[in-house]
Formats: C-alpha cells, sequence, structure tokens
C-alpha cells in the first residue's frame, strides 16, 4: 500500500473564500489506496481503502466511501465507512450516512435515517485511551 502525506504545501487545497480557511479534497470519481495523513481538514467525495490519520475535522460526503480506519479531531458523516473510527472531538452522523464497525468518540450527533450497525463507545477517557 501507499502512503499519502498532505499538508496545504504539497496537495491540492480548496480555499474557503468566507473564512479564509484551507481544507483538503478528493473529489468523486477519485480514488485512493494506502494510508492519507492530512495536516489540515479534509473532504472525502470519491473513494479511499485504507486509513486516514486527520489533525482536523473530516467530512465523507454523500458519495464517498472509506474501507479503513480514521482518526481525527471531528467528523461529519454523510457517505460510507466500513471500519473504525476514532474521533477525539464531535462526530456527526447525517441521514445519509452508513457506518459498519467500531465508533469511539467524544460526542456523537445522529440525525433521524443515520445506520450504524457496529460499537459505539463515548466520553473522553474512550477516545483518548484508544488512540
Amino acid at each position: 500500500m501507499g502512503l499519502f502525506t498532505s499538508n496545504s504545501k504539497n496537495m491540492a487545497t480548496t480555499s474557503n473564500q468566507q473564512t479564509g480557511t484551507l481544507y483538503n479534497a478528493l473529489t468523486a470519481g477519485s480514488k485512493i489506496i494506502g494510508t492519507i495523513i492530512a495536516d489540515s481538514d479534509i473532504r472525502i467525495d470519491g473513494s479511499v481503502e485504507g486509513d486516514l490519520q486527520c489533525s482536523g475535522k473530516v467530512v465523507i460526503g454523500e458519495k464517498g466511501n472509506i474501507k479503513g480506519n480514521i482518526s481525527c479531531q471531528n467528523a461529519e458523516i454523510m457517505g460510507k465507512l466500513d471500519g473504525k473510527i476514532l474521533v477525539k472531538g464531535t462526530l456527526a452522523l447525517r441521514a445519509t450516512s452508513n457506518i459498519k464497525g467500531e465508533v469511539s468518540t467524544q460526542t456523537l450527533i445522529v440525525e433521524p435515517n443515520a445506520l450504524l450497525n457496529g460499537t459505539c463507545t463515548m466520553g473522553q477517557h474512550n477516545a483518548e485511551t484508544k488512540k
């Protein structure tokens, strides 16, 4: 498997004109096989087979699909995840999300119709001890 490391200097980034922040993006139709390490926020609308380690927020769009493990500060999921996710802060599962696997987070937000099939542990102790 490959290793993909990103930061705002060496990966294509998108600028949010309103806030002036940068984030990494994998667009629909794109696929990465390997490990992604991101220093800033990342949005996945494509497909990832492998692990994702992010120092910021992970957003999986409605067409996004991840088979692997995620470790991040915060996350918002609208697409599919098959694997483990460790969120140190807040995890938001939107109505279109479909999660299969283990979830560990400080705070969990679940919209109606979101799917979560697996285990879930919550609280600061759980999120910090499973690093």
